[in-house]
């Protein structure tokens, strides 16, 4: 049986930082590939990392890719639960743990677009997020990932 190269996937969230703490961390860090995991990723509150925005300063900055993987963002019903109706955490992580294995994500996503990649969401630190959600459960599937919260 053949060793799986190992992935390394790190992931990021653009609350809290300047644009420069941003973009120079996803550079420092060796981030080739931004994968957003935002359900809605235009929204005039995103600031510097509203959808065209982000990706035009990726590419221009850092010579980084953008991908937008749906896939990988919560419902809009699992995430008003949790925002809007001061929802539970444990809820919101079972609903999407349960939502990622329904899409079977590690089956839908190419390990090699998460290798040196970042997923991107905006909350500043990843407890309360579901990008942390959405690395460990790659991780548990495929066994051969390395996560750096960035």
């Amino acid at each position: 049986m053949s060793q799986k190269k190992a992935i390394n996937l790190f992931t990021i969230g653009f609350t809290q930082k300047s644009a420069e703490q941003f973009f120079d961390t996803l550079m420092k860090a060796g981030v080739r590939r931004v994968i957003d995991t935002r359900l809605n990723n235009v929204s005039q509150l995103a600031g510097f990392a509203k959808r065209k925005d982000l990706e035009y300063f990726l590419r221009t900055i850092g010579n980084i890719e953008y991908v937008h993987l749906l896939d990988l963002a919560p419902t809009q019903e699992i995430l008003d639960d949790y925002k809007k109706k001061n929802g539970d955490w444990d809820v919101y992580e079972q609903k999407f743990l349960e939502l990622m294995g329904y899409r079977q994500i590690e089956q839908k996503v190419s390990s090699d677009i998460m290798d040196c990649a970042c997923l991107l969401c905006s909350e500043p630190k990843p407890h309360n997020c579901h990008r942390r959600l959405v690395a460990e459960y790659l991780s548990d599937k495929w066994k051969n990932v390395s996560i750096n919260h960035l």
